[in-house]
């Protein structure tokens, strides 16, 4: 993203006054906004590079969500990520990930109950 912005910097400072700064995460090389199929096209292409196949924009932000979900990221993060203006909406369309979530807290708990059987200062 730090490349991709500098990038963006240099396309405005050659674009010049014709810049119409929309404050854009992705734009055309004069700050407009990217038309749809051009992007799906450029998508496509850079999967296609990358040997996925029949991957979509919208399967790869699912997939991403899903892995940081995976990886214990709070759902808040993700909700902030996603731009979900709710974090209902993060959760339910997200919910399938938690099973793993729920039973990775029940290891922890378990390990914490073992770990006080343990202790040779828990007689009760």
């Amino acid at each position: 993203m730090k490349e991709h912005r500098k990038r963006q910097l240099q396309e405005k400072l050659i674009a010049g006054k014709i810049y119409e700064d929309n404050n854009l995460l992705f734009s055309t090389e004069i700050g407009k906004i990217v038309d749809t199929n051009n992007f799906l096209q450029k998508c496509r292409s850079i999967s296609k590079r990358a040997n996925l196949q029949n991957v979509n924009f919208h399967a790869l932000r699912h997939t991403y969500a899903t892995r940081l979900l995976e990886l214990n990221e709070h759902p808040k993060v993700v909700q902030e990520i996603l731009g979900h203006s709710d974090i209902s909406m993060t959760l339910d369309i997200y919910s399938h990930v938690m099973p793993e979530i729920k039973q990775a807290a029940a290891a922890k708990t378990n390990f914490l109950f073992q770990n006080k059987k343990a202790s040779p200062s828990n007689e009760n």
